[in-house]
Parts: C-alpha cells; sequence; structure tokens
C-alpha cells in the first residue's frame, strides 16, 4: 500500500511537473514572438515571417522609440506614479490594517470601520462622480489624480491586517511591558516582521499603478503628463500618425520599421521595469500571500 501511494505521488508528481511547464512556455512564447518582432525588418514583419527569433535584425524601433522626449517622459510619469504611489499606499495601508487587526474590544467601532471599507470593495461611486471629486479637488493635471483616488486598496489592506493578526500576540505585549507605546510597536516591532508582507502588497500596488492606463487618459488633458501605460494606448491606435509627425523622412523610416515592430518595441520597453522589479520581491510573495490570507 505505501509503495501505491508512493508511485501514485511520483506519478502525479511528474504530470504536475509538465504541466507547469507548458503553461510557463505558453504564457512565455508571446512575450518572445513581441521580442523577435521588435527586431525584425518591417518586410519580414508584414509577410509572417517572424515567429520566436528576428528576421533581419534591426533596431530601428528601438532608435525610434528612444528617439525625442515622447516614451522617456511618460516613462518618468509612471516611474514618479509608482514611487509616490506605492509609498503612500504602503503608509496608509500599515496605518489602517494595525489598528484593525485588534478585536472591537480593544479599537471602539472596529467593526463600524471594517463594515464601511469592505463597501467600498463591492460598490463605487461610479466614473462620473469620481471624475467630479477629482475636479473639484484641483487634481486634474496633477500627477495626484493618479494617486490619491486609489491611496488605500482594501484588499492589500486585509491581507497586511490578517499577517498581522498570525503574529504572536505575546511579542506586543512584553514591548507594551517594556514601556513602549502603540506607535515604538509598530515602527520598532512590528515592521520588520511585516516585511513579507508589506513585500506582497507593495508588489500589487508597483504593478497596479504601472499598468492603469485609463486614469491617465481621462484625468490628464496634456499629453505630456500621460504615464507610460496611457501614452501606449494612445500609441497604439495612432502609431503611424505618430510616425508621420516625427520630424524625420516618413518613406525610409517606413522601410525600416513599420507600426507593428514600432509598437512591439514600445510595449516591451513598457514591460521592462516590471521584469527588473519582480524577482527582488518574488521570494516575499508566496509566504506574505499565504501567512496573509483570511483565516476563520
Amino acid at each position: 500500500m505505501v509503495q501505491d501511494r508512493s508511485l501514485s505521488r511520483r506519478a502525479f508528481l511528474v504530470f504536475n511537473y509538465i504541466f507547469l511547464l507548458l503553461t510557463s512556455v505558453l504564457c512565455i512564447l508571446p512575450f518572445v514572438n513581441l521580442l523577435a518582432v521588435s527586431f525584425s525588418g518591417s518586410a519580414a514583419v508584414s509577410a509572417g515571417e517572424v515567429a520566436f527569433w528576428p528576421v533581419d535584425f534591426t533596431t530601428k524601433a528601438y532608435e525610434f522609440a528612444l528617439s525625442g522626449d515622447r516614451f522617456i517622459t511618460a516613462l518618468w510619469v509612471s516611474v514618479e506614479r509608482v514611487i509616490l504611489g506605492t509609498a503612500v499606499n504602503l503608509i496608509l495601508l500599515v496605518l489602517t490594517a494595525y489598528p484593525l487587526s485588534k478585536t472591537k474590544s480593544k479599537v471602539m467601532g472596529r467593526n463600524l470601520y471594517m463594515a464601511f471599507f469592505m463597501i467600498t470593495m463591492l460598490f463605487n461611486g461610479g466614473l462620473i462622480p469620481t471624475y467630479l471629486v477629482v475636479v473639484k479637488t484641483g487634481l486634474i493635471n496633477s500627477i495626484w489624480a493618479l494617486i490619491l483616488p486609489g491611496a488605500l486598496p482594501v484588499f492589500s489592506m486585509i491581507i497586511l491586517m490578517n499577517f498581522i493578526r498570525g503574529l504572536p500576540e505575546e511579542i506586543e505585549e512584553s514591548a507594551v511591558i517594556d514601556g513602549a507605546g502603540p506607535l515604538q510597536v509598530l515602527v520598532r516591532i512590528l515592521l520588520p516582521l511585516l516585511k513579507p508582507a508589506l513585500a506582497t502588497v507593495g508588489l500589487f500596488s508597483i504593478v497596479g499603478h504601472w499598468n492603469s492606463w485609463f486614469d491617465g487618459i481621462i484625468y490628464m488633458n496634456d499629453m505630456s503628463k500621460y504615464p507610460i501605460q496611457s501614452y501606449l494606448q494612445t500609441l497604439l491606435l495612432n502609431f503611424d500618425e505618430i510616425m508621420m509627425k516625427s520630424g524625420t523622412d516618413y518613406t525610409e523610416l517606413l522601410s525600416k520599421m513599420n507600426a507593428r515592430t514600432g509598437r512591439a518595441a514600445e510595449l516591451f520597453l513598457g514591460a521592462l521595469p516590471i521584469l527588473a522589479v519582480y524577482p527582488f520581491l518574488q521570494k516575499y510573495f508566496t509566504t506574505g500571500l499565504v501567512l496573509g490570507s483570511v483565516k476563520g
């Protein structure tokens, strides 16, 4: 019986590894194709000759993407948004999750506050009321219009709150006995222990801010203030027009690249920063997500 269970277990592991390997390959191949297209000549791309390796290798699409200040300006706006937005998110998450991790006997009105936050997960005011709030607060055409409306991600707050609940209460009690106040306990005791959870919710915030494009289009009246994803969205729709207005010889440019290679290059450049950040946070991701999961 033990041998049968061992054989079945090994068969399951082999099947699982093969399945996960195939799934990973299927996820990676479209990105490899995008990279190959971005380095290929326009004729080969138009003829459908490019699969997973560049044909008629050229860097013209990247030279066009990095020329001028369109892409760099949008990239900088997104970097600024990610830095400021993630910092605001993490500060508010910690300040909200810490008191809500306590029981209602320790924090007056705890259940009322929790119900208020849960309602915001299920309902929102809609696009027009949200836009009017942003207008009336004077945030239109400002970087803060991209940050403040989503300053407190409630889902991430619940993950962090449950992570704090999972920590031994004796740690905080011993600090209180030694004379530490709530702020000292939070800063000196809990924050070092919250690194896995903060890395997890921080990654959520980074990816969310980086990938968001719709708010940039509706809140920014000046295209020079578009974040990278909003710029890429307009680029995907109007690439030929942008090429014609680039100030270079359009006919010569079109012989070396086309709209598809140009879009592929800029999409790859737009995804590259997230690909660079993710490996540094991955080791905390699973731990923070599992320990911060909802507990009964």
